[in-house]
């Protein structure tokens, strides 16, 4: 019951690997304040796990605030919303960049400014994880805005482990590969363009999203005090190759 007592915030929680640190966490002790624009989604994690749930549009930055401040104060935070628009350099529409950019990117940074406010409002201290991607080192076909929110989130994030580490208040980001969820699948269905990425990893196999969110819950617990800052790879050792 390692985060017994513990409050946790978590967009995207309706699914991937959002629901997956959801049950991982709340398994482990924590109290689940589950964010998805899907009301099903969250009804049914509800059922299992119980915690609170709260029905929100990312991409509407004032209902974000609002459902931040209808989560209240918590302990943690965990980024996990995000939607990915397969547009090419030279196709990109700017309806796909706000879409992709307003979800990834906008919506976290706000949710994160929000979560501080409440944790330095209550005397600091806490942690946060957003979760990035490897398509923010590496450039991937048809992966424009997708690649570019993850690296500005990254950061991002380094600009707040620095601003955010004088109240206690820890953040890094996780960096998955290829998860096998349903956005995932959208992108990565074809074996003509997934088996090239597949021989770049040392693992020789992409990630499930309970082995992400066990690196989410690392990096959430007290065995990571001293990590601020960092982006860990989840990625069976694809950047390192």
């Amino acid at each position: 019951m390692q985060f017994s007592g513990k409050s946790i915030i978590i967009t995207g929680a309706g699914k991937g690997i959002g629901r997956a640190c959801a049950q991982l966490l709340a398994a482990r002790g924590a109290e689940i304040i589950a964010m998805s624009r899907t009301q099903s989604d969250l009804d049914s994690l509800r059922a299992e796990i119980g915690g609170r749930s709260i029905r929100v549009d990312l991409a509407d930055p004032a209902t974000t605030r609002a459902a931040m401040a209808e989560a209240g104060t918590c302990d943690f935070l965990v980024n996990s919303a995000g939607i990915n628009v397969l547009e090419s350099v030279v196709d990109m529409t700017e309806a796909g960049y706000e879409a992709v950019l307003g979800i990834n990117l906008r919506a976290a940074l706000i949710t994160c400014q929000e979560f501080a406010r409440a944790r330095i409002a209550a005397g600091g201290e806490g942690a946060i994880v957003n979760i990035t991607s490897i398509a923010g080192h590496r450039g991937f076909q048809d992966h424009l805005c997708y690649a570019a929110s993850k690296a500005g989130l990254e950061g991002a994030s380094r600009v707040m482990a620095k601003e955010l580490g004088p109240h206690g208040i820890r953040v890094n980001c996780v960096a998955p590969t290829i998860t096998l969820t349903e956005l995932a699948a959208e992108a990565w269905s074809d074996p003509a363009k997934s088996a090239p990425m597949m021989v770049r990893h040392p693992l020789n196999r992409f990630a499930i999203a309970d082995e992400v969110a066990q690196s989410i819950a690392l990096l959430l617990s007290d065995d990571s005090r001293m990590i601020s800052g960092a982006v860990l790879p989840v990625d069976g050792g694809f950047l390192a190759v």
